[in-house]
């Protein structure tokens, strides 16, 4: 009997725990007035002041895309952070690089972007992230997002948000409402032009990913092999970390009959690794590895997010994170 009454009991609250977490925010929030929207933009980030273009090439392709709403950028990367907090106070540096607007000067992570935003009386707010794949920075970022989203309070009118979203990145995510290889087609137009530039100089297109050493980049493979599909033309991604890393993408330069290569990042920035492990003069840049292989290496300083085609993307699926009744995608 007693046995009996605990299940009741366990499974009342079970159902009430269920029905708490499945509401929508704005079932319980009581507010009064116009809700007030904004968008936050969560980049891994960069500390070289010329790749900040970038990602402030993505913000006004944003902004024009969502007239009258503020976009605030937000790092992701604690260290690239660091280095802004402590040009804050050198006026020297800032001096020097009078193009660095006072944003990126300031620029915090995206837990602390949103808090402000949510303290000036944001309510719905929408997070788009400006990765290239769903790897370890946009894990962290949605679980984030799950953490502000299930936030409860003792009074409904105390919820902090109204709605918060999430935009995924470039190359999608798994799922059937936005099928990540419908996101891998559309990125694998955005570069165009970057394969009509290679066939001109009659040279291998080879890419640089980040990658991560121990969060899957099986995508780099798949998005190569659709590049290599559509273009019919040899285009090789390889990695800086994870795979496919530069001794992969050496064994089948190898094999190809072509001697020239254009290497360009595949990053949002061509920042630190884009100058140092790509196109640096240290012998262990990818530049100086295939020269030594009797390779003649053509690098471009030029991120993903100068490309208004790639920068589309993150319009795109900022929209459509908009639309759904889910936060996430």
């Amino acid at each position: 009997m007693i046995l009996s009454r605990l299940n009741v009991t366990f499974t009342a609250l079970l159902c009430a725990l269920v029905l708490l977490v499945s509401v929508p925010a704005t079932a319980s929030h009581h507010e009064e007035g116009p809700v007030k929207k904004a968008i936050v933009l969560a980049a891994f980030g960069t500390s070289y002041p010329d790749a900040l273009q970038s990602i402030l090439n993505i913000q006004a392709r944003i902004e024009k895309a969502n007239p009258n709403i503020p976009v605030k950028l937000a790092f992701t990367s604690s260290i690239i952070r660091d280095i802004w907090q402590e040009r804050q106070k050198d006026a020297a540096w800032q001096k020097a690089n009078p193009s660095v607007p006072r944003e990126v000067l300031v620029v915090k992570n995206p837990l602390a972007t949103i808090a402000d935003l949510q303290n000036d009386g944001y309510t719905d707010i929408a997070v788009q992230s400006l990765h290239a794949y769903a790897g370890e920075e946009f894990a962290d970022l949605k679980q984030l997002m799950i953490g502000l989203r299930s936030i409860c309070t003792v009074k409904a009118k105390s919820i902090p948000f109204k709605r918060l979203r999430l935009g995924r990145p470039a190359l999608g995510l798994p799922g059937d409402v936005y099928p990540y290889t419908d996101d891998i087609a559309v990125a694998v137009s955005a570069l165009k032009t970057d394969v009509e530039q290679a066939r001109k100089k009659n040279a291998t297109l080879v890419y640089m990913g980040h990658g991560n050493d121990f969060y899957s980049t099986g995508i780099y493979a798949e998005f190569q092999r659709e590049l290599q599909k559509a273009y019919k033309y040899p285009i090789f991604i390889a990695c800086v970390e994870g795979f496919p890393n530069f001794d992969d993408l050496l064994t089948v330069l190898k094999q190809s009959d072509k001697k020239n290569v254009l290497m360009k990042p595949l990053m949002i920035v061509a920042g630190d690794h884009a100058s140092n492990d790509m196109a640096g003069d240290e012998d262990d840049s990818w530049k100086v590895m295939l020269t030594k292989a009797g390779f003649k290496v053509t690098t471009e300083m030029r991120g993903l997010g100068m490309l208004n085609t790639w920068a589309d993307i993150y319009v795109k699926h900022l929209k459509e994170a908009n639309a759904q009744t889910h936060m996430l995608p």
